[in-house]
């Protein structure tokens, strides 16, 4: 679905599950199910969730003593939080899978009564978490005083090439676009040792990062091939070029990037699969007891930047949730023309009196 877009993309998939994996921790009947068919989350609740957990303490071990590309040390911070509506009741059960597994404990806002000042409070602290590479990650309205809960994922990845390539070698170059134009870019050249791998009509290249427990493949189709590639990339094909990587001399040219991405993944999801979580008859009563929320956006925003040093890579997923049905809101009652009133015992009903004001100050 993603890849039907224009230009540039990147994403963080890994994001994207882990924000949705604690909004499944409360999805019940047809709504979990739909999210797990989506989601491929093929473990039980009562397993899946310690399962991310364990990947989380397993990647928070990468990295000692490498190098971010910035000369810092490396870093690879992967945080979650989940933000509620101040005075609104939660599931102790919930709330014990988000702070167990997920390390989110509640953070309490009113977006009822202040839905913008909410909104500026979740997105500084994805910008805080990403070392203030992703700034406005939910956009001006999505939050408003129906919202009760925003489940957000922030990842950010600092790390410098295990070869670094030499900034005086590179040099401006030619890159051909899809449509068969050119343009001239800077262009980064070295010879080294990489993983390699080719089929038919591609090659594949893989880029270590400082420490080698981490690495960039790029994935080459050959030109004029990109299109057909892409769509018939799926897990297995990834899963196969990867294990077919073999140690080879490379003269590797490619060009320095950087970007960022920015999108809602409400289409997407519902067409994979999982429609129901986005309407009415939502069931997320593990969170609440109730089927009271549903999911209103799932909204996405990556960074990547590529150089001779290294790479620097940052993205945010939130999970915005609103009310299924709409609150008692307040009615507007101004009495600013002619009216009649009545005083009346209440217990008997008896009406004591009656009168009209059609001019107040008479």
């Amino acid at each position: 679905m993603l890849r039907e877009e224009d230009g540039n993309l990147f994403y963080s998939p890994y994001s994207i599950s882990l924000a949705l994996a604690m909004t499944y921790a409360g999805a019940r009947s047809e709504t979990a199910q739909q999210m797990a068919d989506t989601l491929y989350f093929s473990l039980p609740q009562a397993r899946l969730h310690p399962a991310f957990n364990s990947l989380d303490i397993e990647l928070t071990q990468r990295g000692e003593g490498a190098q971010g590309k910035d000369g810092e040390g490396f870093r690879l911070n992967i945080v979650n939080a989940i933000w509620g509506q101040k005075d609104y009741k939660f599931l102790a059960e919930f709330l014990d899978v988000l702070a167990e597994d997920y390390g989110a404990g509640l953070r309490i806002l009113d977006f009822a009564g202040a839905p913008e000042e909410s909104r500026i409070t979740i997105n500084n602290w994805v910008g805080d978490q990403t070392e203030g590479r992703i700034e406005d990650l939910i956009p001006q309205g999505l939050i408003n005083a129906l919202t009760r809960l925003v489940l957000t994922n922030a990842i950010y990845f600092n790390a410098a090439w295990q070869y670094p390539f030499e900034e005086d070698v590179t040099d401006d170059g030619t890159f051909y676009l899809l449509k068969g134009n050119e343009i001239t870019v800077p262009m980064m050249r070295q010879t080294e040792s990489f993983g390699y791998a080719e089929g038919d009509g591609y090659q594949a290249i893989e880029l270590p990062y400082d420490g080698r427990e981490l690495s960039m493949v790029i994935l080459l189709p050959a030109r004029g091939q990109f299109e057909s590639f892409e769509v018939s990339l799926d897990a297995q094909q990834v899963d196969a070029i990867l294990g077919s990587l073999e140690q080879r001399e490379i003269n590797l040219t490619m060009p320095r990037f950087e970007f960022e991405s920015d999108f809602g993944l409400k289409e997407a999801l519902t067409a994979l699969g999982m429609p129901v979580a986005f309407s009415g008859g939502a069931d997320f009563s593990g969170m609440t007891g109730k089927r009271d929320l549903f999911i209103a956006d799932v909204i996405h925003k990556a960074f990547v930047s590529v150089d001779e040093a290294g790479t620097e890579a940052a993205a945010a997923t939130a999970v915005v949730m609103e009310l299924t049905a709409l609150p008692d809101m307040p009615i507007d009652v101004n009495v600013d023309h002619p009216f009649i009133f009545l005083i009346r015992d209440i217990e008997t009903g008896a009406i004591l009196f009656v009168g009209r004001v059609v001019n107040p100050s008479a």
